[in-house]
């Protein structure tokens, strides 16, 4: 049995069917049809108002990325369109399955230069997964059904909608919905080769020093268990990306941290000393890798990925195995020796006490003196207690919050990685809650960063958002400072700032609000952010001049590592 809708309708009805519950958005002229047809599907359809696209957009990354589904976006064409590029771009980079609804200009006006027309297909086909521009309302369920497919399927990533304003409002027949089921020119997952699972499993087995190199792969592909699973039969210690931290337990004997520029000294270290090097889910970024002239070399190579254009992209792989890692994980470990590596592991633990005494014990215990990032980071993880969700933005609070804040669980940190976009950590910390609203989100941001989305807090204020905000306050926009203090004689051109008063601002949007100057107060203060499930912002007044140890410069061997 049909039935006479809009294609504004039509969207609803498809969102609904395919299990969306929430939408990030900000409404306007071309998508106001939507908007209409939304209303009358608000008990099924929460809508979250952000103060700008670009929240909207990073605010349905931190969603997807802790529920596990694919974050929804909405917004109106022209600027409220591009406004969303940052976000898109981010997901893009991070592999984030979202799909974004623009509006657009009816169809007869395409190409007039119409009030706030772009070419938002061609302007974002670089940055999206698979892109669309829908032009009759009959099309509407089987682009929508297209694009939760292509999001969440393979390698995910974010998708666009560019729905024209004609087709927003024309009827259309409606029967029923039916899920996309592929095409011939997607594959979303490649066949497994049986003979690479052999000749990893052959090569692992016969390793003396194998190490694995955890990445976002693993959580994408809901693989924690086979990961531990493979790493615990043949006892490999691993490293792990920033988005593949919560991955695997931060406990876990066989975990020696993160891997990269500002990574943990001893899986840097000895990844150039492996000789079977293990990747699994990651693309091999140059801030793991630093100059690729000297990255491994002496191993022999195995990349466990599901995107065929990774493989030999950066590091050429002695036996790539493609596949999605659920599947070939289990295949790899079934054939492996039980085997121990203490010696070699042992190697870990030197480094390790090298990098305590050199960087984390004055980091994390200063003592006295100003406070440290590292310290106020370890004081509220303490606090937090392995439970919560970790939220940052971009600079040294982001790198120092990857190596002393602790998680237990999975899904569990949300960072921008690929983009390194500032400003996306308070968006995201609200998309993070409305995902997982009885977990504590905490989220750490620079007093830089915060400033390019603290209008956001008004979306915290609307919509009741628990988010607990720690700014940790150094005046200045501090990695860019740590890298002029190293490598530019201490010029500190355009990175001192001069702030507002955080605690005003959080107090007119309503939220309560508290600044720390002395390390005898940060005990209280930290009780006062977890009192309740209620919105906080606590500041932290942080040593100026306080940098991110140790350093891998840009450009240099992973084992020219910086400890000062």
């Amino acid at each position: 049995m049909s039935t006479q809708i809009t294609g504004a309708e039509a969207l609803m009805r498809a969102l609904e069917a395919e299990g969306v519950n929430t939408i990030f958005g900000y409404p306007g002229g071309t998508i106001m049809p939507v908007y209409n047809a939304l209303f009358d599907h608000q008990q099924s359809l929460n809508h979250i108002l952000t103060r700008h696209e670009q929240g909207a957009v990073h605010a349905a990354q931190g969603y997807a990325r802790v529920s596990g589904e694919v974050g929804v976006v909405v917004a109106t064409s022209g600027p409220g369109a591009t406004n969303l590029i940052t976000g898109i771009a981010d997901a893009m980079l991070d592999s984030t399955p979202l799909v974004c609804i623009v509006g657009q200009v009816s169809s007869h006006l395409l190409g007039t230069d119409a009030f706030q027309e772009t070419d938002f297909v061609g302007i974002s086909m670089p940055v999206t997964k698979w892109n669309y521009q829908i032009r009759s309302a009959a099309e509407v369920p089987a682009m929508v059904a297209k694009a939760f497919y292509f999001a969440r399927t393979g390698r995910p990533g974010p998708v666009v909608l560019d729905f024209t304003r004609n087709a927003q409002v024309e009827m259309m027949e409606w029967r029923s919905y039916e899920s996309f089921k592929g095409t011939r020119s997607y594959q979303a997952a490649p066949k497994v080769d049986s003979q690479s699972i052999e000749d990893a499993a052959a090569l692992i087995n016969s390793a003396k020093k194998p190490f694995a190199l955890i990445g976002q792969g693993v959580v994408l592909g809901s693989a924690e268990d086979e990961v531990l699973a493979f790493l615990e039969k043949a006892d490999i210690p691993y490293g792990s990306t920033l988005l593949g931290l919560t991955a695997t337990p931060c406990d876990h004997p066989l975990n020696k941290g993160m891997l990269g520029m500002h990574g943990n000294y001893g899986p840097n270290k000895m990844t150039n000393e492996c000789d079977v090097l293990i990747c699994i889910g990651a693309r091999f970024d140059d801030r793991v890798t630093s100059d690729l002239n000297y990255y491994a070399k002496q191993a022999k190579v195995i990349h466990m990925e599901i995107d065929p254009s990774e493989i030999d992209k950066n590091v050429s792989a002695d036996v790539p195995v493609l596949g999605n890692v659920k599947e070939t994980l289990p295949l790899v470990t079934a054939l492996l020796t039980l085997a121990k590596h203490s010696e070699w592991i042992h190697g870990f633990d030197e480094c390790d006490k090298i990098e305590w005494e050199k960087v984390i014990q004055n980091q994390i215990h200063p003592g006295d003196g100003e406070l440290t990032m590292g310290e106020v980071i370890s004081r509220i993880s303490e606090r937090a207690a392995g439970n919560a969700i970790l939220v940052t933005d971009v600079g040294q609070q982001q790198m120092m919050a990857a190596r002393y804040f602790k998680v237990a669980r999975k899904r569990s940190i949300v960072t921008s990685g690929g983009a390194g976009t500032m400003g996306f950590g308070l968006p995201s910390a609200i998309g993070a809650k409305v995902a997982a609203p009885d977990r504590d989100v905490i989220m750490f941001a620079g007093d830089g960063g915060i400033q390019m989305t603290i209008q956001e807090l008004g979306t915290i204020l609307q919509s009741q958002i628990g988010v607990k905000i720690v700014v940790l306050n150094n005046s200045y926009l501090g990695m860019v400072r740590q890298w002029q203090e190293l490598f530019w004689e201490k010029r500190y051109s355009s990175t001192p700032m001069i702030n507002p008063d955080f605690i005003a601002i959080a107090n007119a949007y309503g939220i309560k609000a508290r600044r720390v100057e002395e390390r005898a107060d940060l005990a209280s203060a930290i009780e006062d952010l977890f009192a309740d499930n209620q919105a906080y912002l606590l500041e932290v007044k942080v040593l100026a001049e306080d940098n991110v140890f140790p350093m891998v410069p840009a450009g240099s061997r992973l084992d020219q590592i910086r400890f000062e």
